[in-house]
């Protein structure tokens, strides 16, 4: 049995058992399906299932306390200074053969690997190769996301599509839709596609940033799996719903705000369990109106549908936690509104009767302006960074670090910090995913034999 299929059965006993934990058959059962999962090839030694058995079931496994620590006694940072470094383009290329193992054709395999690679120049790790086999892969194994479908176009003006993306790849078909909306801006001034049935498209940041590159005015976002309550509400119905701008400027690097409408998200708290540090009050909410911090108990919760995200705000209204709902509603609705999509219960990614996945069909929205057809590039350009470097060299902060970042400056700084080194650091976790699909991919293990870090 597969990894993915083992963890699969751990989420469908924590969910069609709420009290199993008090129940010492239950306990037993997820006890030696989890040791099942440990010693499973492709399983991840830092997947949160294991802090859930740890703290709700009391399965506490070595070889899974082992794995976090690579094997060693070594503080965290000492082990971070030791990681192995990946060329770009070797892990690129990497990534492209990987999707072309699935059937993906290869220009949409290039960019796949593309928009991936994008995302780990920028320090964006949680949606680069880290998104790679658990997303994308692990996905497709499942049959609940096709390596190779085809764009349909539903409706067309000269400045407006509606797509449909039968459920392929969003790595490819957002690309093919913020290109559309791109040609039709040069052409008209403004160009808008709406798309269905996709799925996860990776960095949002991605296709700002091709408007940037082709002179425009970039904004796209796109609908998520429900996690973020309402305001004054305790139940997940909105995805994080990140909604992204991006604008040209005379600076190395555009104006790009890429983030979340939640104050958090899951990757975020799966973070602080691994650091063993409280979630942030505000961030959270469960379905008792009760704001919580107990990090390792939010995962529980949250897999069991009694936790919640709050907006950007936060919960309540007090710090304006209506603000990022209204936001976090508007994209929602712009990625199912014109698309007749669905959402909330319908895209969650579970079978909540037998705990089995299924299909996420999600909706995104591509807009696209070309300046020259307002003012001159160059013009804009120049306004914007005068702005902007106007921003920076405000007064700072006496108890700050002593500097101001715009929007796509800390991107950048982590583009040019990791070029210097050479690359990007591959944790451990990510190193047997990697060997996982070399040894298991058709045609991986002939082109390589031996991956940099072994």
């Amino acid at each position: 049995m597969t990894a993915a299929a083992i963890k699969e059965e751990l989420l469908s006993i924590i969910g069609k058992n709420p009290e199993g934990h008090k129940d010492e058959a239950i306990r037993s059962t997820f006890a030696s399906k989890l040791e099942e999962y440990s010693k499973a090839e492709g399983a991840d030694p830092n997947d949160v299932i294991f802090a859930i058995g740890k703290t709700v079931f009391g399965v506490d496994l070595p070889d899974a306390k082992k794995a976090k620590t690579n094997g060693t006694s070594k503080p965290a940072a000492a082990a971070a200074e030791e990681l192995p470094i990946v060329d770009f383009d070797y892990m690129k290329e990497f990534m492209k053969e990987v999707f072309l193992s699935y059937g993906v054709t290869p220009e949409r395999a290039e960019i796949c690997s593309d928009v991936l690679i994008e995302a780990d120049k920028r320090g964006i790790d949680s949606h680069g190769l880290g998104r790679l086999k658990p997303i994308y892969c692990d996905r497709m194994d499942n049959g609940i996301l096709w390596p190779e479908k085809p764009i349909d176009v539903i409706t067309e003006s000269e400045t407006t599509a509606l797509l449909d993306g039968n459920l392929g790849l969003g790595l490819y078909i957002g690309p093919h839709c913020m290109q559309m909306a791109i040609d039709k801006a040069k052409k008209y001034g403004v160009g808008f596609v709406a798309c269905r049935n996709s799925t996860h498209y990776g960095i949002a940041g991605y296709y700002a940033t091709m408007a940037t590159d082709q002179g425009c005015i970039g904004f796209t976002g796109t609908n998520a799996r429900p996690s973020i309550a309402p305001t004054f509400g305790v139940e997940p119905m909105m995805g994080t719903n990140p909604l992204v701008f991006g604008l040209p400027s005379t600076d190395d690097f555009p104006f790009v705000i890429d983030c979340a409408t939640s104050v958090n998200q899951r990757g975020k708290i799966e973070k602080y369990a691994r650091e063993g540090v409280a979630t942030p009050a505000g961030a959270v909410i469960d379905d008792q109106g009760i704001e919580r911090t107990d990090t390792e108990g939010i995962l529980r919760d949250m897999v069991l549908g009694k936790c919640a995200l709050t907006p950007v705000g936060g919960a309540g209204d007090k710090m304006g936690g209506y603000k990022g709902f209204g936001w976090a509603a508007t994209v929602e609705l712009l990625c199912t509104a014109l698309q007749s999509g669905p959402w909330g219960e319908d895209i969650c990614g579970v079978d909540r009767a037998t705990g089995k996945p299924k299909p996420m069909p999600l909706g995104h929205f591509f807009l696209a302006i070309d300046i020259e057809k307002i003012c001159p590039l160059d013009t804009f350009k120049k306004n914007t960074g005068e702005f902007l470097k106007a921003l920076r060299e405000s007064k700072k902060a006496p108890t700050g670090p002593g500097r101001i970042w715009t929007a796509g400056e800390p991107e950048n700084d982590a583009r040019l910090s990791r070029t210097g080194q050479g690359g990007m650091k591959v944790v451990a976790p990510l190193q047997k995913n990697m060997i996982d699909l070399r040894n298991n991919r058709p045609g991986l293990k002939e082109k390589y034999p031996k991956l940099p870090f072994e």
